[in-house]
């Protein structure tokens, strides 16, 4: 593939089709579920393995009877079609046993996120009105900051080597998940259990919460399920010999509902991992041979940031796809890692919209070969006054090539997928979610909260999320290009750069955290001409932190909110802050007899 010219648009296309073809002809009120997959597997592919997991192996006709198992010890418990339940445990084969289970008798399952507790867990689970709960032996901590009154009527554990090794934990008294099972029938249960289920009707809930606010529980439909692993596994042009890696969490979009369902629709194996270990990462690969691999965030920089090795190219990866690939970090898995296959893309769980790069063009999420054609468009927005810009009848205002705007996606109603938008449990967030009589009376839009322009080719680039650009000095500043320059000083495993607010100025000024194993590592005034030379003036970090770790959410992005209330303040953080000091050409300790001599005063909150 070419990796930074534009190749001819009816190629791009014809790449695309290799996916999006797989679906076309699917129907929103076609009598299918992820259900019915799971069984046609288990018939066609019984034998080939489904998950491999810690030295386990799960075949498709094992996972189809252990599934079995869970939905008739379900109907035993006197759960019923359309009730909720929800699930909260590590990435093992059981979260996905119980959730295939549960589809089988048209029980929607709510997966919930594994660092909820306290009050976030008792909204996630009021979100969703769910009867039952099942989780795991590892979380029972988490169910435990929940008084009684707080948690489902119903519960079941899973037991778990590493937390108990005989019945259920004292935590949270709960019955057995596995005892139930155990008195439960492995075969199929009777398909009008599910009768007149279709592809439209929910799947289950994932739980985003987005750059703020407390989890929204975003509706999964059975389509929606399978377009997701259907169009990349056709992009990547999977077939039997092909092996998925996971290492995301399976409450979670990308691994959880694209791996999965590409492994159920091309009959693939998956290895599935807890989390991530770097120190595992090329073992795992060569050892099960795997072939493609979906990330998201940080993930592949933390692989590159190891050290070369002369053996670096000895392995079977040769796909990958997945969002927030930074170029630097791209170049090493083609270069150094010999991986033929990059799809960065864009898009989000619930989205109604999404963009692939499929010409391995480095930098981009992707292209629109014929914009006008599909459902997206990107409108002009005023980070200054943090409103869109309209013409004098109220529609809002096209952005041309090179301006950046919003990325939002037209809601259609049509028979397929596309442009589906299946909103939130919240009637309130799906409304938020929306925009309104965009281009013409009755138009619905959903906003990405994304930032983004694209070229005279119509590829596409990621700017900033709408809330992370910050005003500076008069200058629109986007933290991902600021911290996309910064990344490429050698030394820390990452940069995570985001606004403050400084006392007695208008806007935010620029602070880079940067992850050292040794702090003392950091050369301040390396670092600071560095930064003064590729970037404007306005656009180089005011401030500075060294962090040992990076603060990550539990799908590997950089997370800023907090860091942005800590702000300067060193009464804040035990981390080491600096301060520019542009006369000088270097950063020096933030102190407060420095601050002063800059003329900056003291952090006063965000």
């Amino acid at each position: 593939m070419q990796k930074n010219t534009a190749v001819p648009r009816e190629v791009t296309l014809q790449r695309m089709m290799r996916g999006f073809s797989l679906v076309a002809d699917y129907r929103r009120d076609q009598d299918y579920t992820v259900a019915d997959r799971l069984e046609e597997r288990a018939n066609d592919a019984g034998e080939r393995p489904f998950i491999i997991f810690e030295g386990r192996t799960v075949t498709f006709g094992e996972m189809n009877a252990l599934a079995n198992r869970v939905a008739h010890a379900a109907l035993a418990a006197g759960l019923k079609r359309g009730d909720v339940v929800a699930l909260m445990m590590d990435n093992r084969p059981e979260f996905l046993m119980v959730w295939l289970g549960l589809a089988k008798v048209g029980i929607i399952t709510a997966l919930l996120n594994t660092s909820a507790r306290d009050q976030v867990l008792k909204h996630a689970l009021g979100q969703t009105r769910a009867r039952a709960l099942i989780f795991g032996a590892e979380c029972a901590g988490h169910i435990a900051t929940l008084a009684q009154a707080e948690r489902p009527e119903m519960l079941f554990e899973s037991s778990h080597p590493e937390v108990n090794s005989a019945g259920p934990s004292r935590l949270v008294p709960a019955p057995s998940l596995e005892a139930a099972m155990n008195a439960a029938s492995p075969e199929n249960p009777p398909h009008r259990a599910r009768a007149g289920l279709t592809f439209g009707d929910t799947l289950y809930y994932i739980f985003t919460s987005g750059t703020t606010g407390l989890p929204k529980a975003a509706i999964m439909s059975h389509l929606r399920f399978v377009n997701a692993g259907e169009v990349i596994g056709g992009i990547w042009q999977l077939g039997p010999d092909d092996v998925l890696y996971n290492v995301l969490p399976l409450f979670h979009g990308a691994g959880g509902m694209v791996v999965v369902s590409a492994a159920l629709r091309f009959g693939v194996p998956i290895v599935l991992r807890r989390k991530l270990s770097v120190s595992e990462f090329w073992n795992d690969i060569r050892r099960h041979k795997v072939t493609a691999m979906y990330y998201i965030g940080e993930i592949c920089r933390y692989v590159a940031n190891q050290p070369p090795r002369p053996d670096d190219r000895d392995h079977t990866l040769r796909k990958l796809a997945g969002a927030g690939l930074r170029p630097d970090v791209w170049r090493q898995f083609l270069d150094r890692f010999g991986v033929e296959m990059i799809i960065e893309g864009l898009g989000a769980t619930e989205a109604n919209y999404g963009i692939s790069n499929v010409d391995n063009k480095i930098g981009s999420i992707g292209r629109l070969p014929y914009p006008d054609m599909t459902n997206m468009r990107v409108i002009r927005y005023d980070v200054e006054t943090g409103d869109y810009v309209r013409h004098p009848d109220g529609t809002l205002v096209r952005c041309k090539a090179g301006e950046i705007g919003e990325l939002i996606g037209e809601v259609l109603d049509g028979p397929g997928a596309a442009g589906m938008f299946e909103g939130y449990t919240s009637a309130e967030a799906t409304e938020a979610k929306l925009l309104r009589d965009v281009f013409k009376p009755g138009d619905r839009w959903v906003r990405s909260g994304d930032l983004v322009r694209f070229d005279e080719d119509d590829y596409f680039y990621f700017v900033d999320r709408m809330g992370d650009t910050f005003r500076w000095r008069g200058h629109n500043v986007s933290t991902e290009e600021v911290a996309e320059v910064l990344a490429q000083f050698p030394g820390p495993a990452s940069v995570n750069v985001y606004g403050v607010r400084v006392t007695g100025e208008e806007g935010r000024a620029g602070m880079a955290s940067l992850t050292y194993l040794d702090p003392s590592h950091f050369d301040p005034a390396a670092f600071h001409e560095f930064a003064a030379e590729r970037l404007a003036t306005y656009a180089v970090p005011l401030f500075v932190r060294i962090s040992r770790e990076a603060d990550l959410t539990s799908t590997f992005k950089l997370r800023k909110v907090d860091l942005q209330r800590e702000g300067y303040d060193p009464q804040r953080t035990v981390d080491a802050l600096y301060v520019r000091d542009a006369s000088a050409g270097t950063y020096v300790p933030l102190t407060d007899q420095n601050l002063d001599a800059l003329g900056i005063l003291p952090f006063a909150g965000d």
